[in-house]
C-alpha cells in the first residue's frame, strides 16, 4: 500500500536532482540554491545517503564561485562568538604537509609576537602520511582552544590561537571525516578555508588544485571579503620559496594579480623525513635550515602584504619580523 511519505518527496532531493540530472540537464547550484542546500545540511534536515550524493556530485562537477558563497552564507549564518575578537588573519589549516615541515607555523609565532592577532583552524588529521599543525601545537606552545573565550585569552596574551573545526561547527567536520569512506575529500576542504569565522581584517587561502584559486577569490569577491588565494607548498599556507608564486587578492570589490618570483635558483633537495624537533632548533636558533628559513620569510611577508604592506615592504618587515622574534618557546 503506497503511503503519503513514500509519495512526498524530500525537501533536500531538489539539490540532489539539480546537480546529478546528467550531462544535458545537470547544472550548477545558484548561489541562494547552494545557501539553503547547506543550511539544510548544517541543520541535520538531509539524511546521509543524500549528503553522500550530494557531496560527490559536486566534488565530480567542481564548485563553482558563486555555490562556494552561497556555502559560506549558511555556514556564517549559524555562527555564534561570543565577542568580537578584532582578528588581522584568518589563517585555515587543513592541509597537513608531507614534503617539508610546516614552516608556516613560525612565520605565525612570529607574527603573533608582534602583534598581528591570528586565528588558525583546521579538520584534524584526516589523511594518513600527512603532518598537520594539531601535531605540534603543544610543541611549540601554541594555544589549543577549546572555546572562543580560550581564543580571546590566548589572542589579548600576544599568541595565536587554534580552535578546531568540530569546536565550532561539527556539521562541517562530520562532513570533512568522511573523505575515508567517500574516497575522496570534498567540497568542505574547500569551504572551511572561505569561512573566515571571526571575521579577520584579511583571509588567508590555499588551494593546491590549479585553476581554483580564482574560482576561491572570485567567492571571496562575491562575500565582500578581502582574501589573498595563493598554491601554497603542500596545501597550507606556506610560500614556496624555491618556484615563483601568484598572489590571487581581492579588497573592496577590487581584484588584483601578483607574481612573486622564487626566492633560490634551484629547487631543493627535500628532507628525507620530517622531524618536528628541527623545526623547534630553527625557532630557538639552534640550528639553520635555508629552505625552511626562505619559507618563514615568504610566508611572512605574504601575511603582511595580506595586511596592507606592498610586496617590498612586506620582505623588510618580514626580515625584521623574524631576526626580532622572541625565541623562547
Amino acid at each position: 500500500m503506497t503511503t503519503d511519505r513514500t509519495l512526498q518527496e524530500h525537501p533536500f532531493a531538489q539539490y540532489v536532482r539539480i546537480l546529478g540530472k546528467g550531462k544535458r540537464g545537470a547544472r550548477n547550484l545558484t548561489r541562494e540554491e547552494a545557501r539553503d542546500a547547506m543550511g539544510l545540511l548544517l541543520d541535520g534536515q538531509a539524511e546521509d545517503t543524500q549528503l553522500g550524493a550530494f557531496l560527490m556530485l559536486l566534488r565530480h562537477k567542481e564548485e563553482s564561485a558563486e555555490e562556494l558563497a552561497g556555502f559560506c552564507e549558511a555556514v556564517r549564518a549559524r555562527l555564534q562568538l561570543p565577542r568580537a575578537l578584532d582578528l588581522d588573519l584568518d589563517w585555515p589549516t587543513y592541509a597537513g604537509k608531507k614534503r617539508h615541515l610546516p614552516w608556516y607555523l613560525l612565520a605565525i609565532k612570529a607574527l603573533a609576537g608582534s602583534g598581528v592577532r591570528i586565528l588558525m583552524h583546521g579538520g584534524g588529521a584526516h589523511t594518513a602520511g600527512r603532518l598537520y599543525s594539531e601535531h605540534l601545537l603543544a610543541r611549540l606552545n601554541i594555544p589549543h582552544c577549546a572555546e572562543w573565550d580560550h581564543v580571546a585569552q590566548a589572542l589579548d596574551g600576544r599568541q595565536p590561537a587554534f580552535i578546531a573545526l568540530d569546536a565550532w561547527m561539527p556539521a562541517l567536520q562530520r562532513m570533512i571525516d568522511l573523505r575515508n569512506l567517500l574516497g575522496l575529500r570534498s567540497p568542505i576542504h574547500s569551504l572551511a578555508r572561505l569561512i573566515n569565522p571571526g571575521k579577520a581584517r584579511c583571509g588567508l587561502q590555499s588551494i593546491f588544485r590549479p585553476g581554483y584559486q580564482a574560482i576561491h577569490r572570485a567567492a571571496s569577491s562575491l562575500l565582500g571579503d578581502h582574501a589573498i588565494v595563493i598554491k601554497g607548498e603542500g596545501g597550507e599556507i606556506e610560500v614556496n620559496p624555491d618556484v615563483a608564486s601568484t598572489l590571487y587578492g581581492t579588497a573592496n570589490g577590487i581584484d588584483w594579480d601578483e607574481q612573486w618570483p622564487a626566492l633560490s635558483e634551484q629547487r631543493r633537495v627535500k628532507p628525507e623525513r620530517l622531524d618536528p624537533d628541527h623545526l623547534l632548533a630553527v625557532w630557538t636558533g639552534e640550528a639553520r635550515d635555508e629552505y625552511g628559513e626562505s619559507a618563514i620569510l615568504a610566508t611572512l611577508a605574504l601575511a603582511l602584504r595580506g595586511l596592507g604592506q606592498p610586496r617590498e615592504a612586506a620582505f623588510t618587515q618580514a626580515r625584521a619580523c623574524w631576526e626580532n622574534r622572541d625565541r623562547a618557546v
